[in-house]
């Protein structure tokens, strides 16, 4: 029989519930163990709630269903017992109106299966009781929303400290109350945070090693963590298991890490699994950089794996950094530039191979630095200049520009450093052309060329407004829409959605303002080449 699967809600501790004096609810049968915890309140007078009940539920009842022969068969039995297979948490039965007592039976049946067994008393309703289990559902959801927001700021806080790696792994420790450690793309301990949780016979003490790399992690032996590689483990439900407690905790994280790390399409980013008693879990940190973020904690409470997958993002910036070296590369760079260097001899910094210049230009002006940034890494390159309503973002040539939404981008020809001002330029002309014919990208190098490519886009653009400059928006584009339809009367009324006779009074109009002869092709042409440079 498959294992139930509870619902996704903050769980209500059944000592809670019974803690509320307005409800006077008492418990008559079953474990009293403190972790007992419920997911909400169902109501059913059916026989076998089975095929009802999703797990984790307190299930009320007024025993409508029960049979007058119940008591000596094994009615209770069977019942109790497909609660239990359903995987509801607690039994509530309510004294009014069928019955003025818990049957016997029923205590019994509850005890032989530890379900815990609520007497509801004739004053409290089934709603009542629904309500107060939403009540302390909304309670928990609040802490638990406040406790993860807390946690957000403190690893953001972390992460801008001096050694912000070890800064931010301090900080998730402390926030699960466990271990946190870094993998190194080889498997080895990078840095590490807190101390290791004492699982039944785990064989770990003391304080996890803080500081630098400290040698291999334990490897864990077969079978220490559930799965394979490119598989999560089988996630458990309800208390977690001791599995293999002779392993220690810090060699089945290790084995866990191996299972999430990176190594092709496919491969899971997280995985959870109980060693020991303790909880585990593994977050392969970017895409395909190797490092792992492992979490070993006593316990898993609401809002860890939320807390532990900030940390995972905020580890995979600065390890994406410290991996490659970029940063310090691009500042030795720039040094080496203002101190007089040419930019052939500081390009193999940045990396080896051609670049790709692209002009971006927003289609809602003005642009600001963030938005710039976030171009640039949507690109794949930091190296991204803000230059008023145009973007420049030097890109390497392996790595393909896309189109971009809300931006309009020209892109040069690969080039290497001594002729990156002409691939500069090369930008520049197909960003133009982009505008031009309004399409979302345009590559230099695509299209025949042109003797506008000849002319500089911002003269060819002051020229534009100078020309048209007497013509308001809907003379500009009922213009630039006849002119494309190579004059036609009929065929631009329809694209507009105006009288044909209306687009005779607007050409007219413009023939008028600009003092010039529509009929002559020369005209026509000069006209058409402003208007592809003009935005109106």
């Amino acid at each position: 029989m498959p294992e139930p699967a509870v619902p996704p809600t903050p769980p209500v501790p059944l000592s809670a519930l019974l803690a509320r004096e307005d409800l006077a609810l008492r418990q008559i049968a079953g474990p009293t163990d403190a972790d007992t915890v419920i997911h909400w309140a169902h109501t059913s007078e059916m026989a076998d709630p089975y095929p009802y009940l999703l797990g984790g539920e307190l299930l009320l009842t007024a025993g409508v269903h029960i049979p007058e022969a119940a008591g000596s068969g094994t009615y209770f039995d069977d019942y109790v017992a497909r609660i239990v297979a359903a995987g509801g948490a607690a039994l509530g039965f309510g004294l009014a109106p069928v019955h003025d007592s818990v049957p016997r039976a029923l205590v019994a049946a509850c005890e032989a299966y530890e379900l815990p067994l609520l007497e509801v008393p004739p004053q409290t309703t089934f709603s009542g009781v629904a309500r107060a289990v939403w009540q302390l559902m909304a309670r928990a959801r609040l802490a638990e929303l406040r406790r993860v927001t807390e946690a957000q700021q403190s690893l953001a806080a972390a992460a801008s400290r001096p050694d912000p790696v070890r800064a931010v792994l301090r900080q998730l420790a402390q926030r699960v109350g466990g271990w946190a450690v870094l993998y190194g793309p080889e498997g080895a301990e990078v840095a590490s945070a807190g101390r290791v949780p004492k699982g039944a016979g785990s064989g770990v003490v003391g304080r996890a090693p803080e500081g630098a790399a400290s040698g291999p992690a334990g490897q864990a032996p077969e079978g220490a963590a559930s799965g394979t590689a490119g598989q999560a483990p089988q996630k458990t439900a309800g208390r977690a298991t001791e599995r293999a407690p002779e392993k220690t905790v810090s060699g089945a994280l290790a084995g866990l890490a191996e299972v999430v790390r990176p190594s092709g399409p496919g491969t899971p980013t997280s995985a959870a699994d109980t060693a020991s008693g303790v909880h585990l879990a593994a977050y392969a940190l970017g895409a395909g950089q190797g490092f792992v973020l492992g979490v070993a904690a006593p316990q898993r409470d609401p809002g860890d794996h939320t807390i532990a997958s900030v940390a995972a993002v905020l580890l995979s910036l600065l390890t994406g950094e410290h991996q490659s070296g970029s940063g310090a590369a691009r500042s030795s760079a720039l040094v080496r530039l203002l101190l007089g260097a040419e930019p052939q001899a500081v390009a193999p910094l940045l990396g080896a191979g051609d670049w790709l210049v692209v002009h971006a230009r927003p289609d809602s002006p003005p642009c600001d630095p963030v938005a710039a940034s976030a171009l640039g890494a949507a690109l794949g390159s930091p190296l991204v200049d803000l230059a008023r309503d145009v973007v420049r973002v030097l890109v390497p040539a392996d790595r393909e520009p896309s189109p971009q939404s809300g931006w309009t981008l020209g892109v040069s020809a690969p080039a290497s450093a001594p002729d990156w001002p002409a691939a500069d330029a090369q930008a520049a002309r197909a960003l133009s052309r982009a505008r031009a014919t309004r399409t979302p990208l345009f590559r230099h190098g695509t299209h025949r060329p042109a003797l506008t490519d000849l002319l500089s886009p911002d003269e060819a653009e002051a020229h534009a407004r100078t020309l048209l400059a007497p013509l308001t928006t809907p003379l500009g584009e009922t213009l630039r829409t006849w002119l494309s339809l190579h004059g036609s009367w009929d065929r631009t009324a329809v694209a507009l959605s105006v009288h044909r006779n209306t687009v005779r009074q607007r050409i007219a109009r413009c023939a008028a303002l600009l003092g010039t002869d529509l009929d002559d092709p020369d005209v026509r042409m000069e006209l058409w080449f402003a208007l592809r440079h003009i935005e109106r």
